[in-house]
Parts: structure tokens; C-alpha cells; sequence
């Protein structure tokens, strides 16, 4: 629960955070790390005079299956010996959503990042969650938490029964606390700095994630089974 594995996770949904604060605060509203969401409004947002929102919805539902998609094959083709290597699309992504950023302007008064960036935003997202990956299947999902706070009340109730322990329940809780830590940092962020200090601000904290695992967790650490 507190091994090498679990202290990049927590660090990974604490950027996960930082990135959807980003998306949020300064966008027309754009989810990069809830897809439920996204699902909802490419559906519902046809039908309240909203049309481009459902059609942004869209793309950054198919930005971010891209991301898992092309993630899961790099994993399989060139990362056997690297398994956090999706950590490197997410830099990438995140660092291209940057430079397109800061190279387009916005009219004044329009949320400053645009669609575009959001979208390679997007596609790292989706790369982020098959960061940890066990028997093929993720084993530690970055950005979804409805599913791991589904699992976190079970757990809690078997061990208040008595037929658990802490251990069932502890781990969802901790990284869904370093996500809400992400969005806590990226609303703190917002107040001394745009939507491009945010995204740079990822960059290099994911930068830093990418060299920590490359030179030391894949090397030293333990290696996922697929």
C-alpha cells in the first residue's frame, strides 16, 4: 500500500488534478479527466441549444481512447521493460498542449485555452491511466473514481465487519485524496497564474515523474506482469 508503486500513483492522480483544475477554470468547461461526464453531455447537450459543447464532448472522448489505445501498444511493442513508459506520452501530450497554448491567441475575454490544446491534454490522460497495469488490466486507475470510491465503501464495510482490513479500503482512499490535492493546487494556481502556468506547471511535474521512473522505479522497483 505505501511501497515505490503506490507513492507515483498518488503523485500521478495529484497531476491528474492539476490537470482537469486546468481544463476547468480555463476552458468553456471541458472534462479531461471525467468521461462519464463527457458521455452525458455528448448526449444531453444536443437537446439545450449546446450543440458545440456535445461535439467537443466528442473529441475529447475519442482524444482520450486514442491515448489509452496508443499507450496500451507502445506498452506492448517497445516498453516491456518499462511499464510506466505511458507516463512519457502523458509528458509529450502535456508539453504539445503547452506550446499550442502559448502560440494561440484568444480573443479577449475568451477562456484561454482553447479546444485544441485540451484535446492533446486529453490524449495524455487517457495514456496516464495505463500507467499501472497488472495481468493486461489497470490495476490502478489515475483519473476514475467513481469506480475506485465504489470499491472504497466496500472495502470500508467489510472491515468495520470485521472480515477486512484497513488495507482494503485505505489505498482508494489515498489516491483519491491526492487527486482532490491536485484540485486544490490547481485552484491555488489559478489565483496567481493562467491556464498556461498550469499546464507548464504539469509538464514539468510529469517530466519529473517520467525521468523518476525511467531511471529508478523501472529499474529498481517492481516490474507489472501484463
Amino acid at each position: 500500500m505505501f511501497d515505490a508503486e503506490a507513492r507515483i500513483s498518488w503523485v500521478l492522480a495529484c497531476l491528474a488534478g492539476v490537470i482537469g483544475a486546468a481544463a476547468l477554470l480555463h476552458t468553456s468547461g471541458y472534462f479531461v479527466t471525467f468521461m462519464t461526464g463527457n458521455s452525458e453531455r455528448a448526449v444531453v447537450n444536443w437537446f439545450d441549444g449546446q450543440s458545440h459543447m456535445a461535439f467537443a464532448a466528442i473529441l475529447l472522448i475519442i482524444s482520450f481512447v486514442a491515448g489509452v489505445f496508443i499507450a496500451s501498444w507502445c506498452r506492448r511493442q517497445f516498453w516491456t521493460q518499462h511499464p510506466h513508459g505511458p507516463v512519457l506520452l502523458t509528458t509529450i501530450s502535456l508539453a504539445a498542449a503547452t506550446t499550442i497554448d502559448y502560440f494561440t491567441a484568444t480573443p479577449e475575454g475568451a477562456p484561454d485555452i482553447d479546444l485544441l490544446p485540451i484535446l492533446c491534454v486529453a490524449f495524455g490522460t487517457g495514456a496516464l491511466n495505463t500507467s499501472f497495469v497488472k495481468n493486461g488490466e489497470v490495476s490502478i486507475p489515475i483519473t476514475y473514481y467513481t469506480g475506485s470510491l465504489v470499491k472504497m465503501g466496500q472495502g470500508l464495510e467489510r472491515h468495520l465487519a470485521g472480515g477486512g482490513s484497513p488495507a482494503d479500503w485505505l489505498g482508494y482512499f489515498l489516491i483519491w485524496m491526492c487527486f482532490l490535492l491536485g484540485g486544490v493546487i490547481g485552484g491555488l494556481m489559478n489565483m496567481i497564474t493562467d491556464g498556461l502556468g498550469l499546464l507548464l506547471l504539469a509538464t514539468v511535474v510529469c517530466m519529473i515523474v517520467t525521468g523518476y521512473s525511467y531511471l529508478h522505479l523501472d529499474r529498481h522497483g517492481p516490474m507489472p506482469t501484463e
